[in-house]
């Protein structure tokens, strides 16, 4: 007897928009159903890969063993001391690396966050390498875990087609891969809303499920990073546009919606803070500055635990103080709104430009792809809007969020009906990738070809665009193999400590130009930010070295 053929029955919207999906459903084994699984975890090795090397070549870079110190703190004392500007899930993400690397702590108090980090790094008995390679690792399965989130939105808009391209322009970023291979919080927290969007996308079909964990992911975003409160009332508005259905909407279900999503992210909140310390003690190691004025009155009523209250102020703090930009060569006080567009024209690759424009309007001009555009765009949107506005040019980490929202938008380019569409979209990603895999190792500083390269990228950005401290220990090996016996005169940016890495290098600062002879090695965000002294010094040096693409030596 011939077994009666089992057919899955797709709507008319699913069938109409996802045409490949109905056959692949209607026959017993689809064709090539191992071939989507199978480069999607080649891409995501690679990545892996790049991460990994990236981990263990680097030595601190200047937030890490602030972040580190803190998780240390957490394990071991259960107290909320230290970084309060900065809630506790993602250090908690990284304590679970510092527990696996069990390392000696002191736990007496600091006089700084700063401070303590370095205690627990350099002066506690500990390998620093060994321990910030664990702390590391945690935020590397996370930046893998959040690709497969783009390439299941994408496939879910598009097609498997497109949840592979959207993945090979995650997985080739330079940036996912710089940051992502760092013991910080900016991937983790953009990872965590891309997450709660996602969510809010398929709970336009299972709302009762989804809509609470989207309000879970929301609310591990808001534990991570206070940038991510101005998410909060657009992601209430999607989990809001989730009842609408045709041309009505269901107001009393929207409302209920939008609610729950803020209730759920609050409670994960709180939660975050009671599993560090369930009586909530919050002695602060440092002053917390006053919130006054308008900023004042939201941080009294937010619904936080103190903690995170205070956090908000030294935020507040931090964007009221002078700070200085590097942009194109040009130094500046304070901030320019252009700033992170700039940076992002430089340090992203041209391939993924492309596609990035190209995917954001197909998403608007697709009719089937529509829906899903205020839930892409929006948030990358006004999550991009609110950081051009903040007082610190430091770098393109502030808008990681745009290499994943918008990965997914790139991926969407297949859906549109040109016959030459996968074509150009799989050379410009063929050029992504090369762009990416050409930087290797060196993804931090990374600026694409039409900027001249990672060695080029200190002439036009600085910080952690180039140099955040990361290079202390490949400078170690480099004056080790070629400058033995020199004199050398340092000027570092960063949280390393150079004895420890067999340094021997006097500080220039104070000694009369004609005395600094040898050679003279200088961080390229000193160079870019150097006046008076330090640049007299530089202009009266040749150039002979570089380390990284990160840092200069010069010879006198």
């Amino acid at each position: 007897m011939m077994a009666r053929a089992q057919h899955t029955v797709l709507d008319p919207e699913t069938s109409r928009m996802f045409p490949g999906a109905l056959l692949a459903r209607s026959s017993g084994r689809p064709r090539g159903r191992w071939l989507v699984p199978l480069l999607a975890v080649v891409l995501l090795a690679q990545m892996a890969f790049a991460m990994v090397t990236t981990a263990v070549q680097q030595t601190p870079t200047i937030d890490e063993p602030v972040y580190v110190g803190a998780a240390a703190d957490y394990l071991h004392e259960h107290r909320l001391r230290y970084n309060p500007e900065h809630p506790p899930l993602g250090k908690l993400v990284i304590g679970v690396g510092v527990a696996l690397a069990g390392p000696h702590l002191d736990p007496s108090p600091a006089a700084t966050q700063e401070e303590f980090g370095q205690r627990l790094l350099y002066e506690s008995g500990n390998d620093p390498g060994r321990l910030m390679l664990w702390a590391r690792l945690p935020v590397i399965v996370l930046t893998l875990l959040f690709g497969l989130v783009v390439f299941a939105f994408a496939r879910d808009l598009a097609g498997r087609a497109a949840g592979l391209a959207a993945l090979a322009v995650y997985a080739f970023s330079p940036d996912l891969i710089a940051h992502g291979s760092l013991a910080t919080l900016d991937v983790p927290v953009a990872g965590f809303l891309l997450t709660s969007v996602w969510l809010l996308w398929r709970a336009r079909r299972r709302p009762r499920l989804l809509v609470p964990l989207a309000g879970v992911a929301l609310g591990a975003a808001v534990a991570t990073k206070m940038s991510a409160l101005p998410a909060v009332p657009v992601l209430m508005g999607l989990a809001a546009l989730t009842a609408w259905r045709g041309r009505a909407t269901n107001w009393r279900a929207a409302l209920l919606r939008a609610a729950v999503v803020a209730a759920v992210a609050v409670a994960v909140v709180w939660a975050v803070y009671l599993v560090v310390d369930p009586r909530l003690r919050w002695v602060p190691q440092e002053p917390v500055p006053v919130a006054r004025g308008k900023r004042g009155l939201l941080v009294q009523f937010l619904p936080f635990p103190e903690a995170f209250r205070d956090g908000m102020r030294v935020q507040f703090w931090m964007e009221n103080r002078p700070w200085e930009g590097f942009l194109f060569g040009r130094l500046y006080d304070g901030s320019r709104w252009y700033y992170l567009p700039a940076a992002l024209l430089v340090k992203t690759p041209l391939g993924m430009l492309a596609l990035w424009a190209a995917g954001a309007v197909a998403m608007i001009a697709v009719r089937r792809l529509r829906p899903a555009a205020p839930y892409v765009l929006v948030p990358a949107a006004v999550l991009l809007a609110v950081a051009m506005e903040g007082a610190r040019d430091f770098g393109t980490r502030y808008v990681v969020f745009l290499p994943m929202f918008l990965a997914v938008a790139a991926g969407c380019v297949l859906a549109v009906r040109w016959r030459w569409g996968p074509v150009v979209a799989g050379v410009l990603v063929a050029f992504v990738a090369v762009s990416s895999l050409r930087t290797f190792p060196y993804y931090l500083p990374y600026s694409n070809e039409a900027f001249g390269g990672p060695a080029k990228t200190h002439l036009r950005l600085h910080d952690s665009n180039v140099d955040w401290g990361q290079d202390l220990g490949r400078l170690a090996d480099r004056l080790h193999e070629r400058y033995r016996g020199e004199r050398v005169w340092l000027v570092y940016k960063g949280s390393g400590v150079p004895s420890y890495y067999g340094i021997e290098a006097s500080e220039p600062r104070g000694v009369p130009a004609d005395r600094v002879h040898g050679l003279l090695v200088v961080s390229d965000t000193a160079v870019a930010k150097a006046q008076g002294w330090l640049a007299e010094l530089i202009d009266s040096s040749r150039p002979v070295d570089e380390v990284g693409h990160s840092i200069t030596i010069y010879r006198r």
